[in-house]
């Protein structure tokens, strides 16, 4: 398998861990967040992009095995797609450490949501304009499993652009889900999108009984 985030082949196992890659000692708290979407919207570039490790990708070129399955409209140049998950991790404070896996976005994948979601605090959903449609049913399986979430709307130099409010209603969010726009591109823009959930997270920790 060739992994473009971290390929074990050549490594010293007996090296140890690289500092990068320690976990800062500062640290009390640590939460798992999964980042969800339809295939092709940028849920391996978000967590690449993110991650302060190098992340663990399991991206494979696509072959004829997926002609006919996957939909490529829209995303005609794609060549690689995730079979089992991405792996990253982001320190919010020093205290804080998120720990992200990316699910594969394609739903004859989705049988290994169950692992993937065991445990998760809350999750990133990723839209691309170009092609709603594709999230239709992610958005339904975290509802369906009660797993808290915010919508991030990546947005591709080519895709189209809504008002948020048209988006939401698309969607058929509820208000109080937030929806921002981001770059999964752009650290900056995925880290920020990463601390929307933890704030959104936060606030249903201290809604009241009466007004949930």
């Amino acid at each position: 398998m060739d992994c473009n985030g971290s390929d074990i082949r050549g490594l010293d196992i007996h090296a140890g861990p690289r500092s990068e890659d320690v976990l800062p000692a500062s640290a009390t708290a640590a939460v798992k967040v999964v980042i969800v979407g339809g295939f092709g919207v940028g849920k391996t570039t978000l967590v690449g992009a993110v991650s302060e490790i190098r992340p663990l990708t399991t991206e494979e070129t696509m072959t004829q095995a997926g002609v006919g399955v996957d939909d490529l409209a829209g995303i005609e140049h794609k060549t690689e797609t995730t079979v089992a998950m991405d792996f990253g991790r982001i320190s919010i404070n020093e205290q804080l450490v998120l720990y992200l896996f990316g699910t594969p976005g394609q739903e004859r994948f989705w049988f290994l949501w169950n692992g993937l979601f065991e445990g998760a605090l809350g999750a990133v959903v990723l839209l691309d304009t170009r092609r709603l449609e594709v999230s239709y049913d992610v958005i339904g399986q975290l509802e369906e499993r009660g797993v808290p979430f915010v919508v991030g709307v990546n947005r591709f130099p080519e895709s189209p652009t809504y008002p948020m409010a048209q988006l939401r209603a698309a969607m058929d969010l509820d208000e109080a889900v937030p929806m921002v726009e981001c770059d999964a591109r752009d650290r900056a823009s995925c880290r920020d999108i990463l601390l929307t959930l933890m704030r959104y997270l936060y606030t249903l920790t201290t809604v009241s009984p009466e007004h949930q």
